[in-house]
């Protein structure tokens, strides 16, 4: 397993039931910027009155990768890593709800002064992404929506930090990535949006626990009152725009005017919401994709990975 940051030490020395970690709930943080709830909660003035320990995730298939070893009690990730851990033989999370949220932070880069002018454009390119994540699927999607296949580029499976590098060294000519990245590649490097993932993903962010969570009261507990300090702290976001996108700009390093910017092109704000058949069968969709594109090994069922029990912490859609 590949983490980021602080995210190997804390696997190293908080496991279940011992280390410095321990009584803590521990929750995994996927990118930095606008998707650390740290610097969210600090920016809204919020200041939980539980013990958190967090973990610092590059990518969604490495948060399903500590729930399932037991190292973690709540992350979150996009539909897509959850797919392919039940086409898998472990499973030990369930999904309690949706962040449901911007897809315009997500697409396809471009160098600056690359010829390339539309999805037709990438055949035979070489094109980077992040595997059994967003970055994935919605290749995949845009790909057939110009009638190419997997086939018909030269997809590189990389790291977040490994195709920022290699997008920066001229390595790739296309690059399928997510949240700050994208701001950073633009400011830095004059790279242009080839196309968003608006129309190729449902903008719903899977929010999970470990399985474990359910017969532990106390640890239940500080799931809930996680979940109502989240909400709280993404409604301070939506309701001060200006002053979380200075945050969020200070924290990755780039002006104020394009983090501003994107704010302004989102497809939704970010929103919890509970568990529906909506949710599921939007996972399901993204899940048939896959099997389709023999990118795993059956069709899978979502459902069984969904809970309920948390609904009642949660609005409707």
């Amino acid at each position: 397993m590949v983490l980021a940051g602080t995210g190997a030490a804390f696997l190293a020395g908080c496991g279940r039931g011992g280390g410095a970690g321990r009584g803590a709930l521990r929750v995994g943080i996927t990118g930095k910027g606008e998707n650390d709830a740290r610097l969210l909660f600090s920016a809204a003035g919020i200041v939980p009155d539980f013990p958190i320990t967090y973990a610092e995730f590059e990518s969604g298939h490495l948060v399903v990768e500590a729930l399932n070893s037991g190292a973690l009690d709540f992350g979150g990730m996009s539909e897509i890593p959850p797919v392919f851990a039940a086409a898998s033989t472990v499973q030990s999370f369930r999904q309690i709800g949706v962040l449901h949220g911007d897809v315009n932070n997500q697409a396809v880069l471009v160098p600056k002064g690359s010829t390339i002018t539309g999805l037709a454009g990438l055949k035979g390119k070489r094109v980077g992404y992040v595997r059994a994540t967003t970055t994935q699927y919605f290749l995949i999607q845009m790909l057939k929506s110009v009638g190419l296949g997997w086939g018909d580029i030269e997809p590189v499976a990389m790291s977040v930090a490994d195709g920022a590098a290699a997008f920066e060294h001229g390595a790739l000519d296309a690059w399928a990535i997510y949240g700050f990245p994208i701001q950073r590649a633009i400011a830095t490097q004059g790279a242009r949006v080839l196309r968003t993932a608006l129309g190729f993903l449902s903008g719903n962010y899977v929010i999970s626990v470990h399985r474990d969570v359910f017969g532990d009261p106390a640890r239940a507990d500080l799931v809930g009152r996680y979940l109502k300090l989240t909400r709280q702290a993404y409604g301070w976001a939506q309701a001060n725009e200006k002053e979380w996108a200075r945050v969020v700009a200070g924290a990755i390093g780039v002006p104020v005017a394009y983090v501003e910017a994107q704010f302004r092109a989102k497809s939704a704000p970010y929103a919890l919401r509970r568990v529906s058949d909506e949710a599921i069968a939007s996972q399901q969709a993204v899940a048939d994709v896959f099997a389709a594109a023999g990118l795993i090994g059956r069709r899978v069922d979502m459902r069984p990975l969904w809970d309920t029990r948390f609904n009642s912490a949660l609005p409707e859609a």
